[in-house]
């Protein structure tokens, strides 16, 4: 059969394309730290082939929404929302694949739920990059709580280890980022030192998603 020579469709592409654009577009959220940057920084300087690996989280929104997938066999992500999963998967690419650069994005209470597996990272020298998205809480049990219990939260709240002094413990390289500006050299740092590495990225527990705030959320939930 031959293809259409006018399909009804493609005069809503432009208009498509345009809001697919706007949707990814920089957005900004409470805090020092812009998450779009980090992952447009991640963006420009990973090669094509390189594996970004995740768990389940609000974290992955940032990853999800601004990282085009640039190829086949590139990511690793649960289907399931399986917490930490990211962690084991980012290791078993890397030992698989050793010459593709690899990233784990993880959130805080996501990686303490597989952050041991830096001991096998460790000791096989799987130089994997873990990106710890750190706001101090399971920021998506949080957020459904201030949706249908507003200002009734219970058991999300974390007391964390300091995530970049537990990867040094372990060998591998640890760094602390609280600002946007220091994510960039931070992470060049990881890449050049050819072993595991742990970047502790530090957020504002109301940069809840890219579109709002804990707040904001609750202010919404209270109204109903």
């Amino acid at each position: 059969m031959d293809p259409l020579a006018d399909p009804a469709w493609k005069s809503t592409v432009p208009e498509a394309r345009a809001d697919f654009e706007a949707w990814r577009s920089r957005r900004e959220i409470p805090g020092r730290v812009q998450m779009w940057d980090v992952i447009d920084h991640l963006n420009r300087v990973l090669p094509e082939e390189s594996i970004w690996c995740n768990g389940a989280g609000n974290y992955a929104t940032w990853l999800h929404r601004f990282h085009a997938y640039t190829g086949w066999r590139t990511q690793l992500a649960p289907t399931s929302g399986a917490m930490g999963y990211g962690v084991p998967a980012a290791i078993a690419a890397k030992l698989a694949r050793p010459e593709r650069a690899v990233v784990c994005f993880a959130g805080d209470g996501c990686f303490l739920m597989a952050g041991n597996e830096l001991a096998t990272a460790v000791q096989y020298n799987a130089a994997v990059i873990f990106i710890v998205v750190n706001n101090g809480m399971y920021g998506t049990i949080r957020m459904h709580q201030e949706k249908h219990y507003p200002g009734r939260v219970s058991g999300t709240e974390l007391v964390n280890p300091h995530f970049a002094a537990y990867a040094r413990s372990f060998g591998a390289l640890g760094e602390i980022v609280e600002d946007t500006a220091q994510f960039g050299p931070a992470f060049d740092r990881c890449l050049a030192a050819n072993k595991p590495a742990l970047i502790e990225v530090r957020i504002d527990p109301q940069a809840i998603t890219p579109n709002t705030t804990l707040d904001k959320i609750r202010a919404a939930a209270l109204r109903k």
